[in-house]
This record gives structure tokens, C-alpha cells and sequence, in this order.
């Protein structure tokens, strides 16, 4: 809902939300996010894909049964797109899911698996403990150091959880969604707050393109390329591709040549919606309680 008013006071105003926010920039370079397990030889066709594509850097995520095959898929990876490539990792830690059947990580294992990624040049290691964990984020990020930067915060709900965040050291890169944190006035002050502590602000996106764009006003508009030097785009096709993630647009959203995102004049968050496709699949067996 707070996304939409956005939208609105930026039309009724005529000015675009990234301005109305601080003006920062108008654009950010973009990581080519991926969510799926895939056997080695297609990861490899999807990271070939994705520097063909122009993104500057990739995500891969970890949580196969056996942990030496994520350790082998990022080997795959950077074999591939070579050391200059920028690589990330999502360990999935932070929070479960239903059918995580394993257990999770403790800090011995989350220091094991640092070094493995260190190894291989990773950027940041993402979630790689319960998001709850304060003290064991801050003693992994305190082992880690400038070798490799620990990332989190996708799940966190309250201002006061990133304070104490913040306050403990946890994490090197903050990544609150604009659509499923403290909304983007609350996120405006913490990006401001997180970058003024020396810290990288880069939402999690892993929706439509509604979240997308919503994520790309908020950041840029505050912190800039500076505070975010990579947005997540999710890109994993055939699955994830901009026309199939950003289906409730009338134009999905893409990245330039050299993996640039961004963001025009035009008044709100400068998208249109496709409201033929929305009345397509809307249904009204659906209630909101």
C-alpha cells in the first residue's frame, strides 16, 4: 500500500519518487540474481548468459543436500566468468523454510564455509546464520574482516533489529525489501543510517517488477551507487526472466549493456501496470481477512 501512495504523491506532485526521496541518482548497477539448483553444465550456461547480458556481477544461492556441491557449483561459476566477475552467495540461513529438513548452521560451520568462499573470491556471504543471532553474526563478521563482507536483513521486520544490528557490527551489507520491511520512508532513514556507519544498503528484491522498481526509487534516491554499489535483480531464466517476473507491467523492467538500471523524469515510480493482464488473472474466489 505504501508503495502505491508513493506512486501517487510523486504523480500528484510531478516529480519522480527517487527525487522526492533525496535525489541521490537516478540509476545502480544491478547483480543478476538466481535462486535455482541446477546441474553443473546449465549453472554454467546461466552464468555465460548473464555476463552476455552485461551484469556486472551474480548471485548464486547455496542449500543443496550436500554442501560440496554448492562449494562445486561456485567453483563451476568461477571458472567460468573468471576472477575479475563479482560473485555473491545466499546461504539461506537467516530463516526456514518447510522443507528445510537439515539443520542449521552454527558458527563454526558458517566460519567453515566463509573460508571455502573466501577461496573463490566471493564478495558476501548472505544469511549464513539465523537472522536472530546477533552475537554470532557480529564474531562471524569480526573473523571475516575485510576478506569477505557478511550480508542480511531480508527478513527483518522491526527498526529496532537493525539498530541492535548496527550497534553489534553483524553485517557489512543491509538488505531490507521495501515491500516486506518498515516501508520506504522507514527504509529512507535507515539506508541514510546504515551508509553513515560505513555499511552498504542493497534491498533484497525477489518478486514482481512492482518490488523492483520499488527498491530501485528507494535506493537510489538515498544512498546512490555509493552506499549501493549492486541492486538484486532477479534473473534465473527460463523462470525468472523480466517478462515473466514483471508480468503486472506493461513494459518489464532491464538493465543496459553495461548492467545499469535506471530511472526517468517521469512523475511516481515512472511504470505503468498492465491492467488487461491484471484482469486476466485476477479471481474473486480470493478473500483478505
Amino acid at each position: 500500500m505504501e508503495v502505491a501512495l508513493w506512486d501517487l504523491a510523486g504523480k500528484i506532485r510531478g516529480e519522480p519518487v527517487w527525487r522526492m526521496l533525496g535525489g541521490t541518482s537516478n540509476r545502480l548497477r544491478a547483480y543478476a540474481s538466481s535462486g535455482t539448483h541446477r546441474p553443473l553444465e546449465q549453472l554454467v550456461a546461466l552464468a555465460e548468459q548473464v555476463r552476455d547480458a552485461g551484469f556486472p556481477a551474480m548471485k548464486l544461492r547455496f542449500g543443496r543436500p550436500r554442501l560440496e556441491d554448492d562449494i562445486a557449483a561456485l567453483a563451476a561459476v568461477r571458472q567460468t566468468l573468471g576472477e575479475a566477475f563479482t560473485l555473491m552467495v545466499d546461504c539461506n540461513q537467516g530463516w526456514r523454510m518447510p522443507w528445510d529438513v537439515q539443520a542449521p548452521w552454527d558458527l563454526a560451520k558458517a566460519s567453515e564455509v566463509a573460508e571455502e568462499l573466501i577461496r573463490h573470491n566471493v564478495l558476501w556471504m548472505e544469511e549464513p546464520l539465523y537472522r536472530g543471532d546477533y552475537p554470532g553474526m557480529a564474531a562471524l563478521n569480526a573473523h571475516t574482516g575485510d576478506r569477505l563482507k557478511i550480508a542480511g536483513g531480508e527478513m527483518t521486520r522491526e527498526p529496532y533489529e537493525f539498530h541492535e544490528m548496527l550497534r553489534h557490527d553483524c553485517l557489512d551489507v543491509y538488505q531490507p525489501d521495501a515491500v516486506c520491511s518498515i516501508g520506504m520512508l522507514g527504509l529512507s532513514r535507515l539506508a541514510r543510517d546504515v551508509t553513515a556507519h560505513g555499511k552498504w544498503f542493497t534491498p533484497h528484491t525477489w518478486g514482481n517488477g512492482i518490488g523492483l522498481i520499488a527498491n530501485l526509487h528507494l535506493t537510489a534516491g538515498t544512498v546512490g551507487p555509493e552506499g549501493c554499489p549492486y541492486l538484486e535483480f532477479p534473473f534465473d531464466p527460463p523462470e525468472w526472466t523480466p517478462e515473466a517476473r514483471d508480468y503486472p507491467l506493461a513494459t518489464p523492467l532491464t538493465i543496459d549493456d553495461a548492467g545499469w538500471l535506471s530511472l526517468s523524469e517521469a512523475p511516481g515510480l515512472g511504470v505503468m501496470l498492465d491492467e488487461r493482464r491484471l484482469r486476466d488473472t485476477r479471481t474473486d474466489r480470493a478473500t483478505y481477512r
